[in-house]
């Protein structure tokens, strides 16, 4: 039943393949698995499709796999941020799915939840619904959108146990619980251990049984993606 393990590159022995899919959790660069990142970097894997709400930064988050050529396609709802995915996309280095948000989240959750399909009103009659089923309920036009599901699953929450039972810190909870499940295999960092039964059952967003190794991290930057402030008064 202990998940942990001693550094990232630990925990993810084994797992990695060229070519293979994979989840990272968080939301811009919130809640972002930081050290599984580095240790993905330094594995050299490669021609690898990422699942992601974005690409983080230049100089940080899956930003760095872009600095290394490892990404051949984002499965994103965003990529403002990152100059370096930019050039890629428009120079045909790299592949993009481009989701509108509600629609990907609810495309990791049905991966998740053993749904193959489901049709949603978002996106019908733009460039989104090019190529996809169609259909009418009650008098409204949606468009079907398959589930997405990854070989890793790599997530970041606030505080675990040994167990794997993982709570996650507001807006990291947009898209780390239902990436989670919906890996074939997940890999979590977290803050803060705690011990079994620490937890409050019913504060458990990620259950133990959808967890398969555990990491302890440290030092975590926390970056913002775009620091807005006041201009100082005189």
């Amino acid at each position: 039943m202990d998940k942990l393990v001693s550094s990232a590159a630990t925990a993810l022995e084994g797992l990695l393949f060229d070519g293979m899919t994979i989840m990272t959790g968080g939301f811009g660069l919130c809640g972002i698995p930081e050290h599984l990142i580095l240790a993905l970097r330094d594995s050299g894997v490669k021609e690898i499709t990422v699942i992601s709400n974005n690409c983080g930064v230049d100089d940080f988050g899956m930003g760095l796999l872009l600095q290394t050529r490892q990404i051949k396609k984002m499965v994103s709802s965003y990529v403002g941020e990152n100059a370096e995915f930019e050039r890629q996309y428009l120079s045909g280095e790299l592949e993009l799915e481009f989701n509108p948000q509600g629609t990907l989240a609810e495309r990791i959750r049905a991966g998740g939840a053993g749904i193959p399909a489901f049709f949603v009103k978002t996106g019908y009659g733009t460039l989104v619904a090019e190529g996809k089923e169609t259909r009418e309920f009650d008098g409204e036009m949606y468009v079907m959108e398959t589930a997405l599901k990854a070989d890793l699953s790599i997530v970041k929450a606030w505080r675990g146990d040994r167990w794997g039972n993982l709570q996650y810190r507001k807006t990291a909870r947009n898209f780390n619980p239902m990436m989670a499940s919906a890996g074939k295999v997940c890999v979590a960092e977290v803050e803060e251990l705690v011990e079994v039964g620490q937890l409050d059952a019913d504060q458990i967003h990620t259950p133990s049984i959808f967890v398969d190794r555990m990491i302890v991290g440290t030092a975590y930057e926390k970056r913002i993606e775009r620091l807005t402030t006041r201009p100082k008064e005189a």
